[in-house]
């Protein structure tokens, strides 16, 4: 591995740079009908050009010298007429306000249109966020065409889902300007943070005001994930006073906030449904089999949601409500639907595009639990609630997880599988087209990372949309260089094929596929408490040490599966590998890390089987009498202990030269270092304590 060892989160010096220096191909010449872009030339604003506007173009202005080493001035002021002799080759920037004939028919907010001429390039935008991402286009149609020439013409482009929601990938909640900044070059336009009260995110105090006015000086807008606990029945006589001193002084506090976020397993509230234990989940009683409210579409949920809305609009009349059913898709589809006809007119409604789908994998038949891209979507639940929320007129946002990451793997900055994701692009674009999807959750607290995966998406959200098929191969060629990028795209369609064999099981995303190759082997304990960062937001408690199989009567149909993905996805490794050697040397260091990703993800795959191999033969010590055939079972454990061994110990260097690698931002460090070498340790204490100590346990054979 070519690339140095980088201390744990030193991934964020990497995440903190938006405009990659040195991205100029040194031989690269323009074409005929491109307009070059040169020292001398200018960058223009108008008069009435506010700060944030200013700002974007200084962003412009440090992409050309950063990325492209090209120096230009800036200039705000009346505009130098076109037939002037002395008028410099200018970037133009500005709105459909100020620019009124280049912004002729723009009506989408943040739509923008580009014009390029010989001499003079016009970035005009709806508003100034549209001015925003039009330059932020202009600086991806240069990074695609590694220099710094432009196609003369004129490009309209508008965006098709608003808002495109992320959590932080820099760290659970936390956003520096720097990852703001990343994040607006994306192409999303809203953040997400968990909110259990004023200025109370998850990890403890958070200036949410300031957060604010940070994002928007970047173009964002926040949302709020709600933690709030609802402990009142709208019934209750103090309800009302109840929500206002929670939600009401939430919003009254932080009256910026675009929107909340309400999920019923975060924010339930003591239901009157007789079908549920009418408590709080935390208060249910043992004896009580009834799901806890959170966990039914409950008939008063509607009554409970106008309440809240009543509250929070009486401080924000703007503010977007929005209302996932991420708990409920696999209650019976008559109460989900009663319960979304019976919501209010004026909120949204959000449901996961994947979740609950029933799908086979090699004849095993198995469930998407919870997030995965193994199934593009969309599953029934999602249709069948899109459509009722299509005849309700209600708005309508998908939690789509197409920033680059699932629950299919953690610990994973993204799964780099582009031809699946390209596939759900494509479906969400048909429920944007059938039901009027609007509105995306790219992300959950898996947060963020910028990725072939991300700019897959971003091209495919705006109108007009490349396709991945015209995208892709563009995209290896600027990340591994012409020798190197058709080794790059085998990799990417090998992989893309694997996760088609990947089984969504709870067991498996709650275990090993979890924590990756630090998952323990279990001996002689039924579990075992797994090292976890204090400090952590979930840490552990998001992780099951004790294994057992979802259907232990298909566990050898998942195995096959997972052998079939194990042997495609090492196929992909190859490639990559031999893609990453022959990247250009300013490309080595990236090129590397992803083959890294692709070799740790293998080492998972490998992990999973044989946490479900190591099942069965505890199960099989279980069963079998005589000292021969439990030596017999034993023998095997050994070796299969070894194997394991030595594939967490390959996953040592992978974590080391990426320190992304390993770590999640609502778990901390799970599979770093000290974590694959506390499971090594583990592994060894089973071969060398616990299965002696058991052996001289049992009674011999002929005893």
């Amino acid at each position: 591995m070519a690339v140095e060892r980088e201390r744990n989160y030193g991934f964020r010096a990497r995440l903190d740079v938006v405009h990659q220096p040195g991205r100029r191909a040194a031989h690269a010449g323009p074409e005929p009908g491109e307009t070059v872009l040169q020292t001398g030339w200018q960058i223009r604003v108008p008069e009435s050009a506010s700060p944030y506007l200013i700002e974007v173009a200084k962003d412009l202005q440090d992409y050309l010298f950063t990325s492209m080493g090209v120096s230009v001035l800036l200039l705000q002021g009346r505009q130098v007429p076109e037939a002037d002799p002395r008028a410099a080759p200018a970037i133009v920037l500005g709105t459909a306000a100020q620019l009124p004939a280049a912004g002729r028919g723009l009506t989408v907010p943040r739509s923008y249109r580009v014009g390029v001429e010989a001499a003079r390039v016009v970035v005009c935008g709806r508003d100034e966020r549209g001015v925003a991402q039009g330059c932020y286009w202009l600086e991806d149609v240069m990074n695609l065409r590694e220099a710094p020439f432009l196609s003369r013409g004129e490009v309209t482009r508008e965006p098709i889902f608003s808002p495109r929601m992320v959590h932080s990938g820099w760290g659970l909640d936390q956003f520096p300007d720097a990852h703001l900044r990343a994040v607006a070059h994306a192409g999303f336009d809203a953040i997400l943070v968990f909110a259990k009260g004023p200025n109370h995110a998850a990890l403890g105090f958070l200036d949410f005001d300031d957060l604010v006015r940070r994002a928007a000086s970047h173009g964002l807008d926040v949302y709020l994930y709600s933690y709030l606990v609802s402990r009142r029945h709208p019934d209750d006589p103090d309800a009302e006073a109840y929500y206002e001193a929670t939600y009401g002084a939430l919003v009254r506090a932080h009256p910026g906030i675009r929107g909340i976020v309400l999920v019923g397993e975060s924010c339930e509230f003591p239901s009157k449904d007789p079908r549920t234990t009418g408590r709080l989940h935390a208060e249910r009683l043992p004896e009580d089999r009834r799901p806890s409210p959170g966990w039914w579409p409950c008939v008063d949920f509607p009554q409970w949601l106008a309440l809240v809305k009543r509250v929070l609009r009486r401080h924000n009349p703007d503010l977007d409500v929005v209302f996932w059913t991420y708990n409920w898709g696999w209650a019976p589809a008559a109460d989900r639907l009663a319960l979304i006809r019976s919501l209010p007119d004026d909120i949204s409604l959000q449901a996961t595009f994947e979740m609950f789908e029933d799908v086979e994998r090699r004849g095993v038949p198995t469930r998407c639990v919870d997030y995965t891209v193994s199934f593009a979507g969309p599953g029934r639940y999602f249709a069948s609630e899109a459509a009722a929320a299509h005849a309700r007129g209600l708005r309508l946002y998908a939690m789509s997880n197409t920033a680059g990451m699932t629950w299919d793997i953690g610990v994973i900055p993204y799964e780099p599988v582009p031809w699946q994701w390209a596939r759900r692009h494509r479906a969400l674009l048909a429920a944007a087209r059938d039901w009027g999807l609007c509105g995306l959750m790219e992300s959950h607290h898996m947060g963020w990372w910028p990725s072939v995966v991300a700019e897959l998406a971003k091209w495919a959200f705006w109108r007009p949309c490349t396709p991945a098929e015209e995208l892709l191969p563009r995209l290896a060629r600027r990340d591994f260089g012409a020798a190197g990028a058709a080794a790059a795209l085998q990799a990417w369609a090998d992989w893309s094929a694997a996760i088609l064999d990947y089984v969504p099981t709870n067991e498996d995303q709650y275990g090993p596929f979890r924590v990756r190759p630090a998952y323990p082997l279990l001996f002689a304990q039924e579990e075992i408490e797994f090292p976890a960062a204090a400090h952590a937001h979930f840490g552990s408690r998001i992780l099951q040490t004790r294994y057992t199989p979802h259907d232990p009567a298909v566990l050898g149909g998942e195995i096959r599966c997972l052998e079939s993905m194990a042997a495609r996805w090492e196929r992909g490794v190859q490639s990559m590998r031999l893609a990453a050697s022959q990247a250009p040397p300013s490309r080595q260091a990236e090129a590397h890390r992803a083959q890294a990703l692709g070799e740790f993800i293998l080492c998972c795959i490998r992990t999973t089987v044989h946490v479900k191999q190591w099942w069965q033969l505890r199960q099989a010590l279980r069963s079998v009498s005589g000292d021969g055939a439990a030596s017999s079972v034993l023998d095997q454990m050994r070796a299969l202990a070894a194997v394991e061994i030595d594939n967490a110990r390959a996953a040592i260097p992978l974590v080391d030269c990426d320190s992304r690698l390993g770590w999640e931002p609502s778990m901390e460090y799970m599979a770093d270092r000290v974590h694959l070498e506390w499971k090594i340790a583990q592994v060894r204490h089973v071969l060398d304590s616990e299965i002696p100590a058991y052996q001289a346990r049992q009674p011999h054979d002929g005893a």
